[in-house]
């Protein structure tokens, strides 16, 4: 099978790493891709924000399968236009992808099927939000809209910091994304993210991660894309699991298809864990980043079938089988990151990793030959272990010998779950 991948970071490089191991893949090929990518895909220069030119390079080239990474080429409908002519694509349509390109659609939709969540209001203004805002008091969630990067959502904890909140979405902190903003009720509890696939009709639930949000070690400090993540969550009981999928992702997938909206790719749960059980924080619609890593870890099946079985509506014919070792990947940033940092500074040298242990390329480039870090989130340093303790040691023990001057790190990742190691 010719299979192309579309995106450049470190989740795209985790699922071609494990593409490439495909018994059935004959060429993988990425777009724009990265040079950690290079190691298992032949990168393809084609601007992947331009569905037409996308849709030529895979009759140009006789593509049979097309992977898409990222949230942006889905919510500007690049799976609708290689549908329409002809090729079998993972990821949503540009009107299921609303589900993660807005908020409040998926407030609504939750609303609509009884989906466990935060009570919320939606607002185009600032005034009536700031108003509902005193009303309900702190602490309280402010999300912009749209897409923002993983950066649109303010977790207030004073009415103050809320009513900040409002104005940077008004005010254009974040593009288009905030010209609307959803307020929300805060969620008491333990975050965890559930991955599970669907192909419109069927759900294959897939495995739990837990993300670092906060730039800061004992999660302090502004949240970012994730500074790092552990897979399995403990959090995520197999009780939870079929909570989860019998009132969040079900309900969603059943909710979508009655609404026209038929899903098809990976639903991605942002889930707040209360004493009431699951409730959905909100939605994304492709792998989650740096979740997709410590994921790809864990997969002993072949990811080929299983994504090309979401795409092509017989997901019910396959199965997912995970180690049940625990994988950790921490991120290594750009001094400065989540706010503004130098770029092109140079990565003299990544270790080689032994088994069970892997150094995926996020925000890399070659400038003149050489590797430089060319993003925020610039390499994700991944490894597997028989605890969770153990698949901390050992990425760290990697981590410590990147050379690369201008990176940092949090040292912390996983430190709920070695808590309760050993408690």
């Amino acid at each position: 099978m010719k299979v192309l991948l579309i995106g450049s970071g470190g989740r795209e490089h985790a699922l071609a790493w494990k593409l490439a191991q495909s018994p059935e893949l004959t060429k993988l090929y990425a777009a724009p891709g990265n040079p950690g990518i290079a190691e298992h895909a032949t990168l393809v220069p084609v601007n992947t924000e331009d569905n037409d030119a996308v849709v030529s390079f895979c009759k140009d080239n006789a593509i049979d399968f097309v992977v898409v990474g990222p949230e942006a080429p889905l919510v500007a409908g690049v799976a609708d236009r290689l549908r329409a002519e002809g090729f079998a694509v993972f990821g949503p349509s540009a009107a299921a992808a609303q589900l993660e390109g807005s908020k409040g659609f998926t407030k609504d939709i939750c609303a609509r099927y009884d989906i466990p969540t935060g009570a919320y209001q939606r607002f185009n203004n600032a005034p009536k939000a700031k108003a509902y805002i005193r009303e309900q008091g702190a602490p309280i969630v402010v999300k912009a809209d749209g897409l923002a990067a993983g950066k649109g959502v303010t977790v207030a904890m004073t009415i103050d910091e809320a009513l900040a909140a409002v104005d940077d979405c008004f005010e254009g902190a974040f593009g288009a994304a905030g010209a609307e903003v959803v307020v929300e009720a805060y969620l008491d509890g333990e975050e965890a993210s559930f991955f599970c696939l669907s192909d419109g009709k069927h759900a294959l639930a897939l495995a739990t991660a837990q993300d670092h949000k906060r730039v800061g070690e004992g999660d302090t400090g502004p949240n970012t894309g994730g500074m790092g993540a552990y897979s399995p969550a403990p959090v995520m009981t197999p009780e939870m699991v079929e909570r989860t999928m019998k009132e969040i992702i079900e309900p969603t997938m059943l909710g979508m298809a009655e609404s026209g909206y038929p899903f098809s790719g990976v639903f991605f749960a942002g889930l707040m864990i209360t004493k009431k059980g699951p409730e959905l924080i909100e939605y994304n619609v492709r792998f989650g980043d740096p979740e997709c890593q410590v994921l790809m870890m864990r997969l002993k099946s072949d990811l080929l079938p299983i994504l090309y079985a979401t795409a092509t509506g017989t997901l019910d014919k396959v199965t997912a089988e995970w180690s049940d070792d625990p994988a950790l990947t921490v991120v290594m940033a750009s001094k400065g990151y989540p706010g503004s940092y130098d770029k092109n500074t140079p990565i003299k040298s990544i270790p080689e990793a032994g088994e069970g242990a892997k150094v995926f390329h996020a925000g890399t480039a070659l400038k003149d030959g050489a590797l430089v870090a060319a993003g925020g989130r610039v390499l994700n340093v991944t490894a597997t272990g028989k605890s969770v303790g153990e698949a901390q040691a050992r990425a760290y023990a990697l981590l410590d010998k990147v050379e690369w001057d201008n990176g940092f790190c949090r040292r912390d990742i996983g430190w709920q779950a070695i808590k309760r190691e050993k408690a």
